[in-house]
């Protein structure tokens, strides 16, 4: 069973970089063809999906958050890690990783295998 676990700071300061990490447990994450993506709920929103890497390095983004957003993987630890930039209290959210068989999701439905989640706060 696939397991997915997301780690990082719950609290940012605005124009700080956010880094999150995604860990990857019970398979590896070079194993088929599939996306690695991340995705955040703002408070009373809906999903926002926000990038997405292959295990060979294929990135794609989300056009309204790409100029501040870098997807990496290494697949020698089995994770994969979002930096995004400049960030503002717009960027609250609760974040998470998934996996999909899709290179962008926008339900919950679009991937097999998500993370519990992580709620970063950016606030001074």
């Amino acid at each position: 069973q696939v397991q997915l676990q997301e780690s990082g700071p719950g609290l940012v300061k605005p124009s700080q970089t956010l880094s999150l990490t995604c860990t990857v447990s019970g398979g590896s994450i070079t194993a088929g063809e599939c996306y690695w993506n991340w995705v955040r709920q703002p408070p009373g929103k809906g999903l926002e999906w926000i990038a997405s890497i292959t295990a060979s390095g294929f990135a794609r983004y989300s056009p309204s958050l790409k100029s501040r957003t870098s997807i990496s993987i290494d697949t020698s630890k089995n994770h994969f890690t979002l930096q995004l930039a400049t960030v503002t209290p717009e960027d609250t959210a609760e974040y998470y990783c998934a996996r999909s068989l899709r290179a962008i999701i926008v339900a919950r439905g679009q991937a097999d295998y998500w993370g519990q989640g992580t709620q970063v706060t950016v606030s001074s």
